[in-house]
């Protein structure tokens, strides 16, 4: 797979600690780059992140996630708002910032509007944020390699 681009995941929040346990293991099996956590309602390990991905991979923490978001990323929204892109036809950013809502909670408006790209996964109900976590990035690593085969 091409090392060129990057994801990166931030977290609004989040309010069951077996989520963040399983979002780092996400992270931490799909490559991603950083996790990022706005708000300190839960600890970063969990016993849901049996490769204590906290050990590999960068994990920032503060009250404020913009200032956590890496140089020259686009942040996308990841929500089930009006507008946002379905996820089987969105185009992934070269180099991402996936931005996630709480459990009990969407982004709301002040995080949106500062979203240039929004995306959603088609579902009759919401996901758990983990589950949602692992989908996006395991689309992200699917299209990459498929167009990484297209290219050769």
């Amino acid at each position: 797979m091409s090392a060129r681009g990057f994801a990166s995941i931030g977290l609004v929040r989040p309010k069951v600690s077996a989520n963040v346990g399983g979002v780092m293991r996400a992270a931490h099996v799909f490559g991603a780059s950083l996790v990022a956590i706005q708000g300190d309602r839960t600890p970063v390990t969990s016993c849901q992140d049996v490769t204590k991905a906290y050990r590999h991979i960068p994990v920032l923490r503060g009250d404020d996630l913009w200032s956590l978001i890496p140089f020259d990323t686009v942040p996308v929204a990841v929500d089930l708002v009006p507008g946002a892109t379905e996820l089987p036809s969105f185009t992934h950013p070269r180099r991402a910032f996936y931005i996630f809502g709480p459990e009990d909670g969407t982004l709301g408006g002040e995080l949106l509007d500062r979203c240039p790209r929004r995306v959603m996964i088609p579902s009759a109900f919401c996901l758990n944020l983990a589950a949602t976590v692992n989908v996006i990035l395991y689309d992200r690593m699917a299209k990459l390699r498929q167009s990484i085969r297209r290219a050769a």
